[in-house]
């Protein structure tokens, strides 16, 4: 898109592609799996417009940006890293973090570990889990059995392998299956002798949300990346666990925003008051939760002009 910058930054030892729009204070927005800054294409925009310094990066192992090969290069002390180096190389002392998907986690982690350095945190789609008295995979398996999508991608090579065999066909299944236009909100659990992208029928036409060209630009963008990258940040799952352990009780205090969708499959099905009240618990500094009806997972690409809306409304009332 012409209306954005792209450009590299060299920083916490890795060089990452980034899209940039607008002058202010300044916004990070960070991708979830499997995407790429692509999926900010409209907040980039409205975000500009309104007075801010707006920088969504492709995260580390995704699309354009560097992809150690390591699987323990990828943990939430690495992820959290390249957005403290970022905030550093673009000349800032704070910004405003906000996450969807994986990038939640990354989000509510860096206000964290770093409220120094973050003047407020928004989470969409995946809230704030503070951690657990056992590791995930190990809670996740006893929970959902070892089909469960998270197991399930612990499979070296496995995953990889299938969404890079037609990622055209894979990125349609996806953003359609786990979005609020699914024919019904499936739970993440791959049937014995299936692939993970089998979770989802292929659909013969797309919601208005989501074109064709679309499509194609995230399959462009993962042409050379594959999807490796990404999914080494499930495989850090217990190992972040481990890492974690001096913040357990540890709570966020800055600033945060939560903006979810009621069918979303990442929420379970969850009322929007048990998510309010969990997270109160664990975030302290929450001002709003919010839960759109109808809104599936990939929220700021379904419905840009109410996510754009509470982003603007949390964004503009920050110290």
């Amino acid at each position: 898109m012409s209306e954005f910058e792209h450009r590299f930054i060299e920083t916490n030892g890795i060089r990452l592609h980034v899209a940039e729009a607008g002058r202010g204070p300044l916004v990070l927005l960070l991708h979830g799996f499997p995407e790429c800054w692509y999926s900010w294409r409209h907040q980039l925009s409205a975000l500009a417009d309104a007075g801010f310094h707006v920088v969504a990066p492709d995260q580390r192992g995704y699309a354009r940006s560097e992809r150690p090969a390591a699987a323990e290069d990828y943990t939430m002390a690495h992820l959290t890293g390249d957005v403290i180096g970022l905030i550093d190389a673009l000349g800032e002392e704070k910004a405003a973090v906000v996450g969807h998907d994986w990038g939640a986690p990354v989000a509510w982690h860096t206000a964290l570990f770093r409220p120094d350095r973050v003047r407020g945190v928004a989470g969409l789609s995946v809230p704030h889990a503070p951690r657990g008295s056992v590791p995930p995979l190990t809670a996740m398996r006893a929970a959902f059995g070892e089909s469960f999508y998270m197991n399930y991608f612990q499979q070296p090579g496995r995953a990889d392998e299938e969404l890079a065999a037609d990622p055209a066909d894979a990125f349609r299944r996806l953003l359609v299956g786990l979005s609020g236009d699914a024919d019904q909100v499936r739970p993440m659990l791959v049937p014995p002798g299936k692939e993970f992208t089998d979770l989802w029928p292929w659909p013969e036409t797309l919601p208005h949300w989501l074109t064709e060209h679309d499509l194609e630009t995230y399959v462009a963008e993962y042409a050379e990346a594959g999807f490796t990258g990404g999914l080494n940040w499930y495989r850090n799952l217990n190992r972040n666990w481990e890492l974690t352990a001096a913040w357990k009780g540890a709570r966020i205090a800055v600033p945060a925003l939560f903006v979810g969708g009621d069918r979303d499959p990442v929420l379970a099905g969850r009322t929007g008051e048990a998510i309010e009240a969990t997270l109160r618990a664990a975030v302290p500094g929450l001002t709003r939760s919010v839960l759109l009806p109808g809104g599936g997972h990939w929220l700021q690409q379904e419905r840009p002009a109410e996510v754009n809306a509470a982003l603007l409304q949390f964004l503009q009332a920050l110290p």
